[in-house]
């Protein structure tokens, strides 16, 4: 921030009345900053209360009565009764993004920064404190299960509010027949269902606008997310299920399935296009369980891609009106959308490529000076030789402060993807070890979205920290180890001083991860700064391989594709450019919804309801194309502006930082084994009782922060004793607080 900037640890003793004007200008606006915060965040926090509230009220008799006072007041306005609905219910999520954009510029790395550092008790957090360690939600936080628990709640309340006013409205239909009555609370049973689906609609879509602004405010990254939208994707389809279920018996009884099921209806819902929108909501439902998803990811991946039809027939079913109510979510994720396309049409400069003994590959790709990232962060990446579709996430390994102008990443070949990377990266490795008369430039053409990941860095919140890897879950660790090393040496004050490492992987050639980037030696130069302890288990050999005392030898490759540093424009780059581009938006879709009313939709009297759904989401798509689409035209003029001023500004600098990675990184990758470094355990598992208790008794009370990246088993392993360790805590002990770092689509 630039107020921070204005300290310096080289501020002379003696100050002159102009520096104590100075430093009194700056504690003024230090205030003035935190009390814009602390309002910007109060008003959100009541926008989102009422916003939740709104659900829970509608289906009563008072909510309902207060929906046709509020239509009934703002309907005759230029948008009618569906500016009346987009206001209430999809006006509060677009107010929020939008006070998000100053809260985010007013709180400040160095602020965050100061804050995580404030010396406090130990205590309990909502979201790093496990409840639930085993069952289909996996590791579920106490955050989350209220989070899950209000889910349930609302759904329960609004299929018995809803019944209770069907039940008080059925006299008004006169003299039916006991029949006629169940048929009539058969079918508003099922209408019941879809007004209840369509409130979860309006969530399911935020958690995975990667780069959302929502999901940079509350910092919670994409990876946790997606559970998420997982959770609620399938409570949507349950509740859409039995919507489509009960239509269908009705109509089984009535004897009228062929006709309805083909009904295109005007003033009314068209049955047809909400029989063809659950179609393509049913497909991507299936391929989503976990058997179909891990057996044929390609078809789960190909497969969701139906969304875009499902939101369009939703339109069509559902009418303007109706479709007003999940504006909010999936016009951010539009937005979102649009940005990552941008973003992705850009071919990334592969720096260099290393196959690694056990399999892995080591990418090393350039990026910008400006485009920011922490060490937990994670890209997609597509790899156009392989597909031109797919995209895999991966963590980062390489920390920031290890070169302004690259990040690299490590993967395993675990899929068809991966293998056949691991495969084309071998070939290009060992061609380059023969010295051939020229390499076809741009062997390899990758594209990359991102990066993603935590606001702010947590994993320097904690004055202790326990990290648990299994396999090539060590990635991200190792770009914390990097990141702690050079504030280290950088002697800033930011860094945990114990850390634990806990590794545990199948063979013992995975062990070469390790040494191969560097990162050993460094631990022992800084041991006197930073106590780093690391235990390492090999759980399918019994004993150290013959070729153990052997030196592992990486193949590597510089290469020269024809591409450059990874795009900034994506939704965790520019704030204010993000700010700009989700308010320009907005204001454009409202000017085209404007004009649409006021030339075409009132003059020429058009009440078609899939008509109109169909006019609203072109409108939401011109404002996106047409009004996002210049803001991010201009945002990428103004960034290669940008970049090309730092290269002229520094372009020796990033030449030499370039070279002594690359000089430092291979006289490590000749090194003793890591065996004769750090003990390394055989046979068995790490014995996480064993381990917590240790910790425990050592580090006394204190907040003690427990990262995991590895499989299911390993984080239900983890934060199952992290809660056991938690419930039986006395006043001395620490308090483990559980963060997991494992992405599974």
């Amino acid at each position: 921030m630039a107020v921070d900037e204005l300290y310096s640890d080289q501020q002379p003793l003696l100050l002159s009345n102009g520096g104590h004007d100075n430093e009194y200008k700056i504690k003024e606006m230090r205030i003035f900053l935190s009390l814009a915060k602390w309002v910007l965040k109060f008003t959100m926090w009541v926008v989102f209360v009422a916003w939740v509230a709104l659900f829970f009220l509608v289906p009563t008799d008072f909510g309902t009565g207060l929906y046709d006072v509020w239509v009934s007041a703002t309907s005759g306005t230029l948008f009618g009764e569906t500016g009346s609905v987009l206001l209430l219910y999809s006006g509060p999520i677009i107010i929020i993004a939008f006070l998000a954009v100053p809260y985010l510029l007013v709180s400040g790395e160095e602020q965050e920064k100061e804050q995580l550092q404030e010396k406090r008790p130990p205590r309990f957090r909502l979201w790093t404190f496990p409840v639930l360690v085993d069952g289909p939600f996996g590791v579920v936080s106490a955050a989350e299960l209220i989070g899950i628990v209000l889910f349930v709640m609302f759904v329960l309340w609004a299929v018995y509010a809803y019944t209770v006013v069907n039940f008080e409205i059925l006299p008004s239909y006169g003299d039916l027949t006991l029949e006629e009555k169940r048929l009539f609370m058969l079918q508003m049973s099922a209408y019941t269902f879809g007004l209840i689906a369509l409130s979860c609609l309006a969530f399911l879509f935020l958690p995975i606008a990667r780069g959302s602004i929502l999901l940079r405010l509350v910092d919670i990254p994409f990876e946790h997310a997606t559970r998420y939208h997982v959770w609620l994707g399938n409570l949507t389809m349950f509740l859409l299920t039995l919507h489509g279920l009960c239509y269908m018996i009705l109509w089984a009884i009535r004897g009228i399935i062929p006709s309805e099921i083909i009904e295109w209806k005007s003033d009314g819902g068209a049955n047809l296009a909400g029989v063809i929108c659950y179609v393509f909501g049913l497909l991507i439902w299936v391929t989503t369980l976990p058997p179909v998803r891990k057996r044929y990811f390609e078809l789960f991946f190909y497969t969701h891609q139906l969304y875009v039809l499902f939101v369009i027939f939703l339109a069509l079913h559902i009418g303007d009106t109706n479709f007003s109510k999940v504006f909010g979510g999936i016009f951010l994720f539009m937005l979102d959308r649009f940005l990552r396309f941008c973003q992705s049409r850009m071919t990334v400069n592969i720096v260099s490529m290393k196959s690694l003994p056990c399999g892995t590959v080591k990418l090393v790709l350039s990026k910008p000076g400006n485009l920011r990232y922490n060490a937990l962060s994670f890209i997609f990446l597509r790899v156009r030789e392989i597909s031109w579709l797919q995209w895999h996430p991966f963590s980062v390994s390489s920390s920031p402060l290890d070169g302004k102008y690259h990040l690299s990443v490590l993967i395993k070949a675990f899929g068809d993807w991966t293998s056949m990377l691991s495969r084309k990266v071998s070939n290009i490795t060992e061609d380059s070890q023969i010295e051939l008369p020229l390499l076809p430039p741009g062997q390899i053409m990758a594209s990359v979205e991102g990066p993603y990941g935590h606001e702010s860095p947590y994993h320097l919140m904690y004055e202790k920290l326990v990290l648990v890897a299994g396999g090539s879950g060590i990635s991200p660790f190792l770009a914390i180890l990097s990141d702690f090393l050079h504030r280290t040496k950088d002697k800033k004050t930011c860094v945990p001083r114990n850390v634990l490492l806990v590794w545990a992987v199948k063979r013992s050639n995975e062990l070469s991860l390790f040494s191969s980037t560097g990162v050993e030696s460094i631990c022992s130069f800084f041991s006197d700064k930073l106590n780093i302890e690391v235990q390492m288990y090999v759980t399918r050999e019994s004993e150290p391989s013959l070729e153990e005392g052997n030196i592992y030898k990486a193949t590597s490759s510089s290469v020269s594709s024809m591409g450059g540093g990874i795009s900034a424009l994506v939704g965790t780059g520019n704030k204010i450019w993000v700010g700009c581009y989700v308010i320009i938006s907005t204001i454009g879709f409202v000017i085209s919804l404007s004009l649409l009313d006021i030339y075409y939709i009132n003059p020429f009297s058009i009440s078609y309801w899939w008509y109109k759904g169909l006019l609203f989401v072109a409108c939401m798509v011109v404002s996106v194309f047409i009004y996002g689409g210049i803001v991010v035209g201009l945002w990428h003029l103004w960034d290669k502006r940008t970049l090309v001023r730092e290269e002229s500004q520094e372009d020796g600098v990033k030449t030499d930082m370039m070279r002594l990675n690359e000089v430092f990184t291979e006289k490590n990758l000749y090194q003793e084994t890591l065996a004769s470094s750090y003990p390394v355990r055989y046979g068995c598992r790490p014995d996480f009782k064993e381990i917590f208790g240790s910790v425990s008794a050592r580090w006394g009370s204190v907040d003690v922060g427990v990262v995991v990246c590895g499989p299911q088993t390993l984080l239900s392993s983890v934060a199952k004793e992290c809660r056991s360790q938690n419930l039986k805590r006395r006043n001395y002990d620490p308090i483990f607080h559980f963060n997991s770092h494992s992405f599974y689509l």
